[in-house]
């Protein structure tokens, strides 16, 4: 089977992403170069790649792809995926970064957006630039109106850097040690450079780029991923330890006492800082997070807004309501002023700025805002999940619900959602009760309704 015919299993919700080169070669990646080309519409594009050994290839097939098309290309090198938002918004151009995330190394995939970093979704282009890359638009120099597109190579890491400082006061940041694991992915380049000249000693895990990932996975939403940054966190006395993914846009946070600090804690706060300098400012949560986050917004006198789970409709929303933050339970933290797309280094400065001011260790700031029990995700394999959820939903007849996103359903002082995958046959649950008992015992309840058809 070409890498051709599986165009409908590569392209996702939010980006592309498939293993090299069963799925994702350089001909697909040409093809995808000069489809993004066609349907961005600017005369040129960026481009850049995360420390993959596939990389190098496949973005060089890409901007050949949109040279063809009579697109300037500019190559921004290796780099964060923050950083191509970054420059996408800076240089007012549209972007791909090639990278695979948190996946093995024998994936790899794009993410695209637009000038000012605006996403392309699933619904906002990638459909159609699937069917275009499946079609072929040919070259776009063939009736001679437009001449080859160019490459050129631009270095960002610096202003970059500084725009990522500019979110916190540096005359109120203090003396902290900081463990950070970069898990070989693109914090190894991109977290260097952010902290150089702040008041900080900053240990470094695994800071070579390489996309083999020899140590562990560049996951840390995952908790075996986190074992090593706990223990140097506790071997070396430090203040904060820091888990990049690897294309290093989400960050996840361990304290003092090596404790993880979950996706939604990191949110609310995270809100709490932004809300100190923007009064009453409007701060998105997706409805995964934990109830704790619209709590403490309020309580610091913000609006919560609650929102669909991934960036695109985050994004949107932002735009849509003014909002100045948003955040994911799975580590993603959007800013109003980063052309509104998520950073980890960001809210890693926010977090620290915060720790420097307060004067009080990390646990201490979290521990107001860590009220109940989740049950994480739990992902259950369905024959058919549209006919589970009605299931659930009909044994739940009388809470309260509504299907935002999947089926979310208020029991009184619990609560769940149920989501389906969007390209396997699996539902994800995710719950929160008040105490431990009662999030397992609810948790087996919910689980037995989806698991009896």
């Amino acid at each position: 089977m070409s890498p051709l015919d599986e165009l409908d299993a590569i392209f996702k919700a939010y980006d592309i992403r498939g293993t090299v080169p069963e799925q994702l070669d350089a001909e697909v990646c040409r093809r995808i170069g000069a489809a993004f080309a066609r349907f961005a519409d600017s005369p040129r594009l960026l481009v850049a790649r995360d420390m993959r050994p596939s990389g190098e290839e496949l973005s060089k097939a890409f901007t050949e792809g949109a040279n063809g098309q009579g697109v300037d290309v500019v190559d921004l090198g290796m780099a964060s995926t923050d950083l191509v938002y970054f420059a996408a918004g800076d240089l007012d151009a549209p972007a791909a970064m090639f990278t695979a995330s948190h996946n093995p190394a024998r994936y790899n995939g794009i993410k695209l957006c637009l000038a000012g970093a605006k996403p392309v979704g699933q619904d906002t282009g990638l459909d159609q630039i699937k069917e275009w890359a499946r079609q072929g638009v040919g070259d776009g120099d063939g009736d001679g109106d437009r001449p080859h597109g160019q490459v050129s190579h631009q270095d960002m890491i610096g202003r970059y850097a500084e725009h990522v400082r500019a979110f916190v006061d540096p005359s109120r940041l203090k003396p902290l040690r900081i463990v950070a694991d970069t898990a070989n992915g693109m914090g190894g380049l991109v977290a260097p450079a952010v902290f150089e000249g702040l008041p900080f000693e900053v240990h470094y895990l695994y800071p070579e780029l390489d996309g083999t990932f020899p140590n562990h996975p560049a996951d840390p939403i995952q908790r075996e991923n986190l074992r090593d940054l706990q223990a140097a966190v506790t071997e070396r006395g430090a203040d904060v330890g820091l888990a990049f993914d690897g294309d290093a846009d989400r960050v996840f946070l361990v304290d003092e006492a090596a404790r993880p600090i979950s996706g939604s804690l990191t949110t609310a706060l995270v809100a709490t800082g932004i809300l100190a300098k923007h009064p009453g400012a409007t701060i998105l949560y997706n409805l995964i997070c934990s109830k704790a986050v619209p709590e403490v917004i309020a309580e610091h006198g913000g609006t919560a807004i609650r929102t669909r789970v991934g960036h695109s409709f985050i994004k949107r929303t932002m735009a849509e309501t003014g909002a100045v933050f948003g955040g994911e339970h799975s580590g993603h933290y959007y800013f109003r002023e980063n052309y509104r797309a998520d950073s980890g280094l960001v809210a890693s400065l926010v977090v620290l700025e915060q720790v420097s001011v307060a004067g009080v260790p990390l646990s201490e700031l979290v521990a107001p805002l860590d009220r109940y029990a989740d049950s994480g995700e739990i992902n259950t394999e369905v024959d058919d999940p549209d006919a589970a959820i009605e299931r659930v939903a009909r044994a739940f007849e009388g809470a309260e619900q509504d299907r935002l996103d999947g089926l979310t359903v208020g029991a009184g002082d619990w609560w769940f959602n149920l989501r389906p995958s969007n390209t396997e046959p699996l539902l994800r649950l995710n719950l929160e009760a008040p105490t431990t008992e009662e999030c397992e015992a609810h948790t087996a309840e919910v689980l037995d309704l989806i698991r009896k058809g």
